[in-house]
C-alpha cells in the first residue's frame, strides 16, 4: 500500500503562484496530479513517469504549471503560476505501480492522496 501525503494548497489572488507537494511512502512507476472543481469530474493535470523521468502536462495548464519530482525524497511537485479563478479545485495526487500509457486516465491509478484545496480569487 502506497501512502501519498499532499501539501501546499491555499488561497491566492489571480496571477499568484502556489507549489503543491506529494510525498510517497515508496517508489511508484508513475505519479500524477488531478483536480476536481465543484460539481465537476476529476481531471488530469500532469503526470511524471518516475522510471523514465518523462513529464506530461495537460493543454489546459501548459505554460503555467510545471511538474517535477525529487527522486531522493520520493516527492512530486506541481508548480502553479499565473493562477486563475478557473484553477480553483481540490488537487489530488495519484500514483500506481503498473506500467503503461494513458497518464490522463484516472482509472489507471490505484493510490490517491486526500486532496488539497486550491482557491483562486479574482
Amino acid at each position: 500500500q502506497v501512502q501519498l501525503e499532499e501539501s501546499g494548497g491555499g488561497s491566492v489572488q489571480a496571477g499568484g503562484s502556489l507549489r503543491l507537494s506529494c510525498a510517497a511512502s515508496q517508489y511508484t512507476y508513475i505519479m500524477a496530479w488531478f483536480r476536481q472543481a465543484p460539481g465537476k469530474g476529476r481531471d488530469a493535470v500532469a503526470a511524471y513517469y518516475t522510471n523514465h523521468e518523462i513529464a506530461y502536462i495537460d493543454d489546459s495548464v501548459k505554460g503555467r504549471f510545471t511538474i517535477s519530482r525529487d527522486s531522493a525524497k520520493r516527492t512530486l511537485y506541481l508548480q502553479m503560476n499565473s493562477l486563475q479563478p478557473e484553477d480553483t479545485a481540490v488537487y489530488y495526487c495519484a500514483a500506481d505501480h503498473a506500467e503503461g500509457l494513458y497518464w490522463y486516465d484516472r482509472a489507471r491509478y490505484r493510490y490517491w492522496g486526500q486532496g488539497t484545496q486550491v482557491t483562486v480569487s479574482a
